[in-house]
């Protein structure tokens, strides 16, 4: 039994780094895979070589415009605390947040405890940062899944097709149904010291201090009140977010100098952010390319072409993202150094240079 224990100890260590190593290797896949398609490719390649720079910069334009968007989501969350931060600020964390859930191993679970952090620095305690966290999952979870509903209701019949419908469906439900949760407080302590009882007697976690504290992020949860324009809002700037970015793909079609498949845009786009949800690869590093190419082209998009726009779609919000959103961590980090921390802070420090190291 203690030798069970102890692999399965080393198992969880060495997972985030796997992962890591195993999305690699699908996206090495991916490559070879394609390799033998240098025919699309090297077509791929003309198209990107007489880009249309208009619609190339308001592509950037919409990316950016998304990624605010989210940070707004923060900003409207964190009021509900009076907890005030202003729009660059939280845009520079969602930058950088985003490069590190796109690039590091385990990525989404530091990028959780960055943002975390910064949270605290703005004055919020930890049991209201940790519902912030939570908060923003379910504002995205609830606007990715409109989206794609949006995406399959435009498709029509077509769509109807790929059997998405009930996938699309069962994912909504599930999204509103976490939503609804989420907003009625006692449902939502219930199911959270439920889920916690559970924990401790299978997986013996939490304890000690995690426990503490998990408690204590509990207590928070019944102590926030959400009023309906809260909950608009948020949805609302959620919203804004996926549709910005799907209006970067649909802009990259433009700057490679073909028409937009309007009708099917929605619809791949909200399924390959769907699949780019799974824990397979960092960022959906090749899974997201995959799934909209395949669906585009499904729809009557010209193979070569949608390649193309794809391609530069992931450039712009994959790639061109990640040197930014770096320099913004470096940039945060330098900042949060010259001034003065409180010794808690300090310690928190300690521990995220820990996992980050």
């Amino acid at each position: 039994m203690g030798k069970l224990s102890g692999w399965r100890r080393g198992f969880k260590r060495a997972w985030p780094w796997l992962r890591y190593i195993l999305g690699l290797g699908l996206a090495a896949l991916a490559v070879w895979a394609l390799s033998g398609r240098t025919g699309e490719l090297s077509g791929a390649t003309r198209y990107l070589d007489r880009l249309n720079w208009a619609w190339l910069l308001l592509a950037v334009a919409s990316e950016v415009g998304s990624l605010v968007a989210f940070g707004i989501i923060q900003r409207r969350l964190l009021e509900t605390g009076q907890v005030r931060i202003g729009i660059g600020r939280v845009t520079a964390i969602t930058f950088a947040a985003t490069a590190i859930a796109n690039s590091m191993p385990a990525g989404p679970v530091v990028s959780s405890v960055f943002a975390f952090r910064q949270y605290r620095r703005q004055g919020a305690n930890e049991g209201f940062a940790g519902w912030i966290l939570a908060a923003v999952f379910v504002a995205a979870s609830v606007s990715l899944a409109l989206v794609a509903a949006a995406g399959l209701a435009i498709a029509g019949a077509e769509g109807a097709g790929f059997d998405l419908v009930w996938v699309t469906v069962g994912v909504l439900a599930a999204a509103l149904a976490l939503g609804a949760l989420f907003i009625q407080q006692g449902a939502l302590v219930l199911a959270a010291n439920l889920l916690v009882r559970t924990s401790t007697r299978l997986l013996r976690w939490p304890k000690g201090e995690a426990a503490t504290r998990v408690e204590a992020v509990i207590d928070r949860l019944s102590m926030v009140r959400l009023s309906a324009f809260d909950v608009i809002s948020a949805t609302g700037w959620g919203v804004a977010n996926w549709v910005l970015d799907a209006a970067c793909l649909a802009l990259s079609f433009l700057a490679v100098g073909v028409g937009v498949p309007w009708k099917a845009l929605l619809l791949a786009y909200g399924a390959g952010q769907l699949a780019a949800n799974l824990p397979i690869t960092p960022g959906g590093l090749g899974v997201v390319e995959g799934s909209l190419t395949i669906a585009l082209v499904a729809f009557g998009g010209a193979e070569t072409a949608t390649v193309a726009a794809v391609l530069l779609y992931r450039i712009i919000s994959f790639w061109g993202e990640l040197p930014v959103g770096w320099v913004t961590w470096g940039a945060i980090t330098w900042a949060n150094r010259k001034s003065e921390v409180p010794t808690t802070e300090k310690a928190l420090d300690a521990n995220v240079a820990e996992v980050t190291a």
